[in-house]
């Protein structure tokens, strides 16, 4: 419920720019904001979660082929006019006949699979009607009341069991890729959000830079006038303004293209105008590496999916190997039945019916088929294996890398904030000095270049940071700012279709 208020609170703002849309005023966006958007309105969320309710209601299926299935079998009519071939006992001979028929047929059936053994139960009734028209016509129905059976085969692979381990991981499996690809969504955000973000601060550099290369081109004309500077320093300035012209336009593409993939990503209107906000200063977090790979073993779906592997190539080694020796198949029931000449004689005096049926395969001769199924199943079991702990290995050091390059972010950013501020009073001082002729051409530009970098490494610091914290997330699936696992109530609403 938290959550879902903290959403509706982050999204007000984008709701009332909405409205007024005909005023097309700039939309200002926080990286909170930003993500959230992404995680209810972009094209991948929406995909994530549709890929999620596939899963969910295979997960149903499954739990419904648990349950006994009631199924009712109607012909309501068949008329047949043909010409068939009938034995004459009389003549001793094969004998085409003329034959026109009418049938109509129902049955009620419910099955119910027995996950232990691998079989299934079945109890059935069913009532056929049976009218013969030509040279001779007869009526008849014939009826089974109620019929109890059992049936399976006897090699010993139970595809019910299998299915009992396998569906369910399958299912937390899903939810944890929910989350995951949630969390996933929330990292693209960031990574938009920090491009358009540097796109912008280059943008304003470059208006920056114009207007400072216009006024100190406009001094040096001033200051030429009087021989206060030299004609190549004059012509630097010149020069300066030219580049600051192009670089202005330069950035001003790369800031369309820039607001472009972020408008796209978040499913809004191409022509969105966008101002971002910069995350303030990050809280202090310090992630222990030992309790990120604990989570990540917990949490990874990646890891559930290798274990989803392993056994189904355990299945298929358990499949090919009891294929390997003989197929059997038991069939019995237990019934009653009767034939008569109408509707109400039809389920009098019903007659016992008992049906037991046993067959056996047995290959003498396959050339080796059945054990090559075997021997590949097994190797592929045993592949399988092997690339689970590689990728169990590389999640570890996927983690162990990124929580190390997180720890360090917060003294990076420190460490660039601290350089932007000494670079912008220098700059300030030295621009200063520069119109009052104490600093030269020179200093005033290296003075400019400094600070111009420095404004980039605070706002690559701050990237880094975020996107590092949104990858640890996604690999452990757990929040270290609350120290909790990371729960979504979304599972619920896009179940419900809220």
């Amino acid at each position: 419920m938290r959550k879902g208020l903290f959403i509706f609170a982050l999204l007000i703002p984008f709701a009332a720019w909405a409205q007024d849309a005909g005023t097309r005023l700039p939309l200002t966006l926080t990286l909170e904001q930003t993500i959230a958007l992404a995680a209810d309105s972009s094209l991948e969320a929406f995909r994530t979660k549709n890929v999620f309710m596939a899963r969910y209601w295979e997960f149903r299926a499954f739990k419904a082929g648990r349950l006994p299935s009631l199924t009712l079998n109607l012909t309501p009519g068949e008329y047949n006019r043909t010409i068939i071939k009938r034995y004459d006992s009389g003549s001793n001979l094969d004998l085409y006949r003329p034959q026109q028929s009418f049938e109509s047929y129902g049955g009620l059936s419910v099955v119910q699979n027995f996950d232990m053994l691998g079989g299934t139960f079945f109890l059935n009734s069913n009532i056929d009607y049976m009218r013969n028209f030509g040279n001779s016509t007869s009526t008849q129905y014939t009826s089974v009341p109620v019929r109890i059976g059992y049936q399976q085969t006897l090699i010993g692979y139970n595809v019910f069991k299998w299915e009992k381990k396998i569906e369910p991981l399958k299912y937390e499996k899903a939810k944890k890729q929910l989350i995951y690809d949630l969390e996933n969504t929330a990292s693209l955000a960031a990574s938009y959000f920090f491009n358009l973000a540097m796109a912008q601060a280059e943008y304003d550099l470059a208006e920056e830079n114009i207007r400072n290369a216009d006024t100190l081109y406009r001094i040096g004309e001033e200051r030429s006038k009087i021989a206060a500077i030299s004609q190549s320093d004059l012509l630097t300035l010149k020069l300066d303004r030219i580049n600051a012209t192009n670089s202005y336009k330069n950035a001003d593409i790369s800031l369309k293209r820039a607001m472009f993939a972020l408008t796209s990503f978040l499913n809004m209107d191409k022509n969105t105008v966008i101002r971002l906000r910069l995350p303030s200063y990050p809280k202090t977090m310090e992630i222990a590496v030992d309790k990120a790979i604990v989570e990540a073993r917990s949490n990874n779906p990646d890891l559930l999916g290798y274990k989803q592997n392993i056994l189904e190539s355990q299945q298929s080694v358990d499949r090919a190997k009891k294929e390997a020796m003989f197929n059997a198949s038991f069939y019995a029931s237990v019934g009653y039945n009767q034939v008569a000449p109408s509707l109400a004689d039809v389920y009098r005096d019903p007659l016992r019916q008992d049906i037991i049926s046993f067959s056996i395969s047995v290959p003498l001769i396959d050339w080796g088929v059945r054990r090559g199924r075997y021997n590949m199943a097994r190797n592929n079991l045993n592949v399988t294996e092997i690339s689970a702990r590689q990728g169990e290995i590389k999640i570890e050091e996927d983690v162990i890398m990124t929580v190390g390059d997180f720890n360090i972010q917060k003294d990076l950013i420190s460490s660039a904030l601290e350089a932007l501020e000494v670079s912008e009073d220098a700059y300030a001082k030295t621009r200063q000095r520069f119109m009052i002729g104490k600093a030269d051409i020179n200093s005033l530009t290296l003075s400019q270049q400094r600070q111009q970098a420095a404004r980039r490494n605070y706002i690559y610091a701050l990237e880094n940071y975020w996107v590092s914290y949104f990858r640890i997330r996604k690999l452990t699936l757990y929040d270290f700012e609350y120290n909790m696992p990371i729960s979504s109530t979304i599972e619920s609403k896009i179940i419900n279709g809220e």
